[in-house]
């Protein structure tokens, strides 16, 4: 059977729980594809994506079934391989977010890397949202960890995500996949080996927030 191992580690009761499960997820690239990878192996059946993005050769290096895929929508030629997944091809804007409807969803998992986007989603739905911080510019995936945006160390961009934050006198805690390595390059690069573990580490955190392990 298909989910035979998964259902070994979880129990029958929680792996019940994870194909019951509502999950929106935010940004199919590096970190985000990989992350769908994991739920749905994983039995999640009701999962929600959205992109606006195509596929290009420069995707290639990081992005689940993107060489197979060049100039199509990511969303859409991600359902062809997940057919189970609902598609939505929407860019997600500060402005998209005050007007979504995050109420059905038991989680939302956040791999966008537009930060006003980002701040509107924690502003609005932090008590279900899982975020993803930087994983660009890293090599080395032993470095990740799970910690609240307050408490991430050698990262920029959660530092400006931070400081935005506080400005809007927002304080609540909430869960962010980051990375202690500090970037090894000003370049726009990337390794599958960080970006791919950001992905997977999110799902992961997702799978035990459901079943609450």
């Amino acid at each position: 059977m298909r989910h035979t191992r998964t259902k070994l580690v979880f129990g029958e009761e929680a792996f019940e729980k994870l194909q019951n499960a509502k999950i929106l997820l935010l940004g199919v690239g590096g970190v985000g594809s990989f992350c769908l990878d994991c739920l749905y192996r994983s039995g999640v059946r009701d999962i929600t994506i959205i992109d606006f993005d195509r596929y290009d050769v420069t995707n290639q290096n990081r992005q689940m079934h993107s060489e197979s895929h060049e100039g199509e929508l990511k969303v859409e030629a991600l359902k062809q391989h997940y057919p189970e997944v609902i598609a939505i091809p929407m860019k997600i804007t500060a402005q998209w977010v005050e007007t979504f409807d995050f109420e059905p969803y038991d989680l939302i998992l956040d791999a966008i890397d537009d930060m006003w986007a980002k701040i509107a989603l924690i502003q609005k739905c932090y008590p279900k949202l899982i975020c993803s911080v930087g994983s660009a510019k890293r090599l080395d995936p032993t470095k990740i960890e799970v910690r609240s945006i307050w408490k991430t160390e050698g990262d920029p961009f959660a530092s400006k995500l931070r400081n935005e934050l506080r400005k809007r006198k927002f304080k609540a805690k909430f869960d962010c996949i980051c990375s202690t390595e500090l970037p090894c390059i000003k370049e726009k690069g990337s390794f599958v080996g960080v970006t791919g573990a950001f992905g997977l580490a999110m799902c992961s955190l997702a799978l035990r927030r459901i079943v609450k392990l």
